[in-house]
């Protein structure tokens, strides 16, 4: 795979509407990443094309395209991600964003995730319409393919005094793990810290503070509020540090972004050799998440049925469906504990602890977690009681 950045001319950014960019990363023909086909649904599973691009424009990371049509949610919310909403809005409280009885706006993510427990715990009224003390977007405005538009929205629903607070995952931390699979139809856009700062600028807001979180190797929470509000327009120290840090790494710079190109070289050789070795050996291979990423990593390494039994997930809504194109099987948690594996392809790593909790069956029949990151880790088995080994 090409690791060059492309000129791209026939397409406009999705901040500025001006032409001008470059495709950073092509993974050719996609199926969509939240369509679950049957078993018994007519194939080929329908691609498409799935490019990222950096605007030379407004230095926005998007998604080219998307003639994907969304299918509805069937996923649930990892304790992994609840546990960072928790973290983050206490956070934030300490830093006097929430008073209580203000009212707060929220667009949640598409994907289930919502604040709205902790937020009214710390007692914000939440409201659908009109000026909100607090706009909250947690992995929101990523999905909308007009940026400015869904930008603006967000800023018009903010009180004078207001704080906006933007939770996304740091294209800089994909960019820095190689994690490639992070792009997928429907995100349009990825944003690292300098850009998004730069963005909210010439919508009239200023950065107050930011907060980093381990959640996906690199979520970040940015409190933003109009400038001459009573927050005042000096941008925070910790804003400051992340932006110096991406500059330095070169975010902004086509040919660093255009690294993940390699990363998806690696990865696809690694697996395959992982995957060969195990088949050598007799082992059974089973994978847990039915992610959105999960698609696109099965189609540029070659996951196969012959190379993997099944892939456990926890949302009911999808066990008896399977992953497009492969139509590898999504089973039940139960169901895979009863498949007994030898080795469980973890393609969500945020869910390790979560997973080992749930599951210790898993370990203590003598099968193995193995980390995605997005090459293959394995983690050394937890130690059984004696007991259990009885």
């Amino acid at each position: 795979m090409s690791t060059l950045p492309q000129p791209i001319d026939s397409w406009r950014d999705r901040w500025s509407g001006e032409p001008g960019g470059y495709v950073v990363l092509d993974l050719g023909q996609q199926p969509a990443a939240d369509r679950f086909p049957a078993p018994t649904d007519p194939e080929p599973d329908p691609r498409y094309p799935l490019r990222m691009v950096i605007s030379t424009v407004s230095g926005l990371i998007q998604l080219e395209d998307d003639p994907t049509t969304p299918e509805e949610v069937l996923g649930i919310e990892p304790k992994a991600v609840v546990e960072q909403a928790e973290a983050a809005v206490e956070q934030a409280a300490q830093a006097g964003y929430l008073a209580a009885g203000g009212r707060v706006k929220e667009y949640p993510s598409p994907h289930g995730g919502s604040w709205t427990a902790q937020l009214t715990a710390h007692g914000l009224v939440p409201v659908q319409d009109g000026e909100a003390e607090v706009v909250v977007d947690n992995f929101g405005i990523m999905h909308d393919a007009d940026q400015r538009a869904a930008f603006e929205e967000r800023v018009s629903h903010l009180a004078p005094d207001g704080v906006l607070l933007l939770q996304y995952h740091d294209i800089a931390a994909i960019v820095r793990h190689g994690m490639w699979n992070a792009l997928k139809h429907g995100h349009f856009g990825l944003y690292s810290t300098p850009v998004l700062v730069r963005m909210l600028g010439e919508l009239g807001l200023v950065a107050l503070d930011a907060w980093e979180y381990p959640l996906y190797k690199g979520t970040v929470l940015i409190a933003f509020a109009r400038k001459g509000s009573r927050w005042g327009d000096t941008q925070g120290a910790g804003v400051d540090a992340l932006i110096a840090t991406e500059n330095a790494e070169g975010i902004t710079d086509p040919d660093y972004v255009a690294t993940l190109g390699e990363a998806v070289t690696r990865t696809v050789a690694d697996i395959d050799a992982y995957l060969s070795e195990a088949h050598a050996k007799g082992l059974t291979v089973a994978g847990y998440a039915a992610a959105s990423r999960t698609a696109s990593l099965l189609c540029a390494a070659d996951i196969t049925r012959e190379k993997m039994a099944a892939i456990a997930d926890g949302a009911p809504g999808k066990w008896g469906l399977t992953m497009p194109v492969n139509r590898i099987p999504i089973i039940s948690p139960a169901d895979l504990v009863a498949l007994r594996p030898d080795r469980v392809l973890l393609f969500v790593p945020d869910l390790l602890d979560e997973l080992r909790r749930s599951y210790p069956e898993i370990e203590a029949g003598g099968g193995r977690w193995v980390l995605l990151e997005p090459e293959p880790v394995e983690v050394e088995p937890v130690a059984q009681p004696a007991e259990s080994l009885a």
